[in-house]
């Protein structure tokens, strides 16, 4: 999947962040952005439950940004239907750039080719404003699964007992579902499908034993391996990760696979440009705040600060490359 780098910071973000550390941040900040924004509350809207990376990343965005805008930034969660439910809310909100979706790739590249009455358009019904960061994945096994070690025993166990192992995603036709059947056909095995409403409990059914494999953001993986509750095999991304350093990829161990899901900010089409231009260098601003660096870094991903029109390019690249991806494995959601 294509991955764009992070942009530089504009002068007068250069200076805000000056500002920041000299403690003049939040009475400076609002008069150097560029743009405009109504007064009120900023929502945040998260397509998935509580607990999972998007969910994650949208709360550390939502503290940066209050200072940084000036408005009120709260996070509002509304899953269901792959992210679908939580996009179409954005899409039929006022175009006033006060309620933007927190859009990743199954929102605006899976869904479109997997769901016939997709109820949104995800180019016509929004805005783009940014990206915020490209998630790394891993696969990893649960307690129920000790005996495997790496790999090669994983693929072994599955060819095994064809169907018997089982792996959670945060949905059907999600990206980690997808991983998964991408990982399956490569090396010849097939598992049993467990889909849950969200990262988070699919997670927790990895850790719990309910299930014995995930693919899950990398960054969740680590903290369960961590506590001993998992056991990563492979990560899915080009090279190994700082985080995960003694963890191959999937590429290393033979299987030609590697993908990362991109976060972003999208906000109902028609919203002005002058409260586009506002967020977007708010989201560039705020991506660089201590706190949110090192929620990304918790994550192992990077800033990964767009022009809107970079994100618009990034999501029809991505809508083209998963989209055969759905459409080779045949995967409906409707």
């Amino acid at each position: 999947m294509p991955v764009f780098h992070r942009r530089s910071l504009p002068a007068f973000a250069a200076s805000l962040l000056a500002a920041t550390q000299s403690g003049a941040f939040a009475q400076s900040a609002g008069a150097a952005l560029p743009g405009a924004l109504p007064a009120g509350t900023l929502r945040l809207v998260v397509p998935y439950n509580p607990g999972g990376i998007t969910d994650i990343l949208a709360r550390g965005m939502a503290q940066s940004l209050t200072p940084i805008l000036g408005n009120t930034t709260v996070v509002e969660n509304r899953p269901g239907a792959n992210g679908s439910i939580g996009a179409n809310m954005v899409a039929r909100s006022p175009a006033d750039g006060l309620t933007l979706l927190v859009g990743v790739t199954d929102t605006h590249a899976v869904n479109p080719a997997a769901m016939r009455n997709l109820p949104y358009d995800p180019e016509r019904d929004f805005e783009p404003v940014s990206n915020i960061t490209n998630v790394p994945l891993a696969l990893a096994v649960g307690p129920t699964q000790r005996e495997i070690v790496d790999l090669r025993a994983f693929i072994a166990a599955a060819r095994a007992r064809p169907g018997a192992l089982t792996h959670s995603s945060w949905g059907v036709g999600s990206v980690s579902q997808i991983a998964m059947l991408r990982i399956g056909a490569a090396a010849g095995v097939e598992l049993l499908h467990v889909p849950f409403t969200g990262a988070a409990p699919a997670q927790q059914a990895l850790a719990a034993g309910q299930v014995d494999s995930m693919v899950m953001p990398a960054g969740a993986a680590e903290a369960l391996a961590r506590d001993g509750r998992v056991r990563v095999l492979a990560t899915l991304s080009p090279a190994r990760l700082a985080l995960l350093p003694d963890v191959p990829t999937l590429q290393e161990q033979g299987v030609a696979l590697s993908t990362t899901i991109f976060q972003a900010i999208f906000a109902p089409a028609r919203t002005p440009a002058a409260a586009i231009a506002r967020l977007n260098a708010a989201m560039g601003l705020a991506l660089q705040t201590p706190s949110m660096l090192e929620i990304l870094r918790a994550q192992a991903a990077l800033p990964d600060h767009t022009t809107p029109a970079g994100l618009a390019q990034r999501a029809r690249e991505e809508r083209e490359a998963w989209g055969a991806v759905v459409r080779s494995a045949n995967i409906r959601l409707d």
